[in-house]
């Protein structure tokens, strides 16, 4: 499906990804996770085609990408949606540019709406709805594209842990009806792994990958499941090393990490602001 190889980025003389090696097949969830700054985001982008990489390759079904393209679609952290368009036209904005057929484009829409729980705000505006469903706006405007891959960046860094935990269980159920192949951007750990198949960890700049951990628990997740804790654990004992690096180098050498700073209760949400 997707092949990144031998991939760096680089602005003018700052070295942002180095020797970047990944592979993710049709259908999976990944997470990319790391420290502020290790170059989530500009890896996202060169997948997107927004941003072209230094060197190396990125390869989506054997051919390379050059450019942004209907087969990927990027769900920001903010919505981005159209404040004078209503939800079905905010939904729908793409899907005219690419089909002509009316009746469909209104079966795609209301169908995508309905697996977001908006069918029934599909009048209102964007200034009339929640944080959580303006972003559910945004997923829908993405997913009726049907692209290969779905391009997630910090979707739900914005929105409170009430609103972040609903929007996870649809996703689970979108995600399991379509199967697209997700690549999710995270700083929070418990997010990663309740969501993913795989947890790529990034260490800090030159971004590179240092970890690649399997999730092997089945979907649909609950956040209760004592093996997600385990895997949680897993994850930041493999991140606490980044983390240490950039606090370092922000405060200097005399900076000393907490020996464990997971807790013991497994309802606690770990890797927030990482």
């Amino acid at each position: 499906m997707i092949d990144i190889l031998d991939l760096n980025k680089s602005y003018d003389e700052v070295e942002v990804l180095k020797n970047i090696n990944l592979h993710i097949k049709k259908g999976e969830f990944i997470s990319l996770i790391g420290p502020s700054g290790c170059g989530k985001s500009t890896l996202i982008n060169i997948i997107a085609g927004l941003d072209p990489a230094s060197s190396g390759q990125v390869l989506l079904d054997g051919k390379t990408i050059k450019g942004t393209d209907t087969d990927r679609i990027m769900v920001f952290q903010s919505g981005a949606l159209f404040p004078w368009l209503s939800v079905y036209d905010n939904v729908s904005f793409g899907l005219k540019n690419v089909c002509k057929d009316s009746k469909e484009i209104k079966r795609k829409v209301e169908d995508v709406l309905r697996k977001v729980h908006l069918y029934k705000f599909r009048d209102k505006y964007p200034h009339e709805l929640s944080g959580g469903m303006k972003q559910r706006v945004s997923i829908a405007r993405s997913i009726v594209m049907e692209p290969k891959i779905l391009l997630m960046d910090e979707p739900f860094s914005a929105l409170d842990e009430q609103t972040k935990m609903l929007l996870h269980n649809e996703l689970q159920e979108i995600w399991l009806e379509t199967k697209n192949t997700i690549i999710f951007v995270t700083h929070n750990i418990r997010e990663a792994v309740k969501l993913s198949d795989r947890v790529v960890i990034m260490g800090t700049r030159p971004g590179s990958i240092v970890d690649d951990i399997k999730v092997d628990i089945p979907h649909p997740r609950d956040t209760t499941n004592k093996d997600l804790y385990y895997m949680e654990k897993l994850v930041f004992s493999k991140l606490k090393k980044e983390i240490e690096k950039v606090a370092r180098e922000e405060l200097g050498d005399g900076y000393k990490f907490e020996k464990d700073r997971f807790s013991n209760d497994s309802n606690n949400t770990m890797g927030g602001g990482i």
